[in-house]
């Protein structure tokens, strides 16, 4: 068989330079010089269709409450309790549909938990269509947040088991750059649609994503981990291109997965290979909320206006105008740069711009109840500032090191674990904002912030691994103290 032919070569060239450690290196760019990516990025514009809807739960309650609030029906108009509510219930929704996709990757699979999950998606807009009372419209955000939950987990495992490590970077990347285009998306469309049918609009990505999965295939990871080994080849070779020799890499891919062996145990605990990412993930889950970005945005219409900015929804378009530019960019040079110095980076700028925050609250407290207009090009900068530095590299780097430095056989378990945080204290920091206000100061309060970003900065230097260029299989070899495949 030429395939067969084509992997012997490859492993003669690796003897025959007897013992030199560039070898294995230099036989992954034998193999990823034969690949053609046309279908892998096929298959991730199909997946990333659930962020978008993701994108778009989050976006949505931004132009439909002021809308919901001033509403003639009595039974739907919401006062600012539940406006609150109707705002952060999602991310209640979104914990528990981090369990919940943690326990579906492992039982049916990557490709089919990604197909269903837009199910709730659709329901939960439905729901807020129909809508009768203000009970539906919570339900209904309810489901959209458990599908947005088990789409903040599976979709970044669905694209770094697919992806081979010269683009697994940029692939990864797009996970956040959906989610920040479906924000902008549905932020256009609130300038122009009422809230009925801005739920109308929003179920569209989903019902797409169902659609389109039917034709990709289940990840060669979770295939082999199932012992189907034939489909596995299938999909390495959809995946991979005509030309590349898969059975090399499957024959990589099925030993790792047989010296894993299957199904976690709450003993593997005690493996480096497992608590050491597991820890790494938790934090970047926690440290990526602390940052401040709800409160920033929390503010950003409040700074707008300060800053004679009459527009705000126009304002809110902006907004999410500098994340979509800046994701993208972070997209671009993640496989160049790195995810270590990305991070470092994008924490040094959230600090520089919590602390800037800080003094311009403090200084507009000591003014008194006006603030200075002289001063509101201050709160602008800072706001931009954190913006780019947030999207550079704390909004999108946490998922995709998320999906990388799990073992496959805890990969779902230990991704369930850091979903369930991030959105734990989302809600968390979103529900004691204002307390925190009220305790600390507004200036006290982003300092406080500022605080956690420089934390993020030395946690990142370091505990973080440098993924960058490594396949998954020796990500975990690094973790185990040993060397990779």
């Amino acid at each position: 068989m030429d395939i067969q032919n084509e992997r012997t070569r490859l492993l003669d060239e690796e003897e025959n330079r007897d013992g030199d450690p560039t070898g294995l290196i230099s036989e992954q760019d034998a193999y990823l010089s034969k690949v053609k990516n046309r279908n892998l990025y096929l298959a991730t514009l199909a997946s990333v269709l659930g962020p978008m809807s993701f994108g778009f739960v989050l976006g949505y309650s931004s132009p439909a409450i002021p809308e919901l609030t001033r509403i003639a029906d009595p039974r739907l108009r919401l006062d600012a309790d539940q406006a609150s509510w109707f705002g952060s219930i999602v991310t209640v929704g979104a914990a528990a549909g981090g369990l919940l996709g943690g326990w579906m990757v492992g039982k049916i699979g990557r490709k089919l938990t990604l197909m269903f999950c837009s199910l709730p998606f659709v329901f939960g807009f439905t729901l807020i269509i129909a809508a009768q009372n203000v009970w539906m419209l919570y339900v209904g955000r309810v489901f959209t947040g458990v599908a947005s939950g088990v789409t903040s987990l599976v979709v970044p495992l669905y694209i770094s088991e697919m992806a081979h490590e010269r683009v697994r970077g940029l692939l990864g990347s797009c996970v956040q750059l959906m989610v920040v285009l479906g924000i902008m998306g549905v932020y256009l469309a609130g300038l122009y649609l009422d809230w009925r049918w801005l739920a109308i609009c929003s179920s569209i990505p989903p019902t797409l994503l169902m659609v389109s999965m039917c034709f990709m295939p289940e990840t060669p990871r979770f295939l082999l981990s199932q012992g189907k080994r034939r489909e596995a080849v299938e999909a390495l070779r959809f995946l991979r291109g005509p030309d590349a020799p898969v059975e090399w890499e499957c024959t990589r891919i099925e030993s790792a997965c047989n010296e894993q062996g299957s199904g976690f145990q709450m003993s593997d605990l005690k493996d480096p290979g497992v608590y050491k990412p597991l820890v790494i993930g938790v934090m970047l889950m926690v440290f990526q909320q602390m940052t401040g970005i709800n409160a920033i945005m929390f503010y950003a219409e409040n700074i707008f206006e300060q800053a004679h900015f009459k527009e705000s929804d126009l304002a809110s378009v902006i907004v999410g105008l500098i994340q979509v530019v800046f994701t993208g960019v972070a997209a671009v040079v993640m496989d160049r740069a790195g995810r270590k110095m990305l991070l470092i980076i994008s924490g040094v700028f959230m600090a520089i711009s919590t602390t800037a925050f800080g003094v311009y609250f403090n200084i507009q407290s000591q003014a008194g109840v006006e603030p200075h207009a002289d001063l509101s090009w201050l709160a602008l900068a800072s706001m931009a500032v954190f913006i780019t530095g947030f999207a550079l590299g704390w909004g999108p780097i946490p998922w995709l090191v998320m999906s990388e430095i799990f073992p496959s056989k805890v990969r779902g378990v230990a991704s369930a674990v850091c979903v369930l945080t991030n959105w734990s204290m989302a809600f968390l920091v979103t529900k004691t904002f204002q307390d925190m206000m009220g305790l600390l100061t507004s200036a006290g309060t982003f300092w406080l912030f500022a605080s956690f970003c420089i934390l993020n900065v030395v946690f990142t230097i370091a505990f973080v691994p440098e993924t960058k260029g490594k396949t998954l299989e020796q990500i975990e070899a690094t973790f185990r103290g040993t060397s990779g495949p």
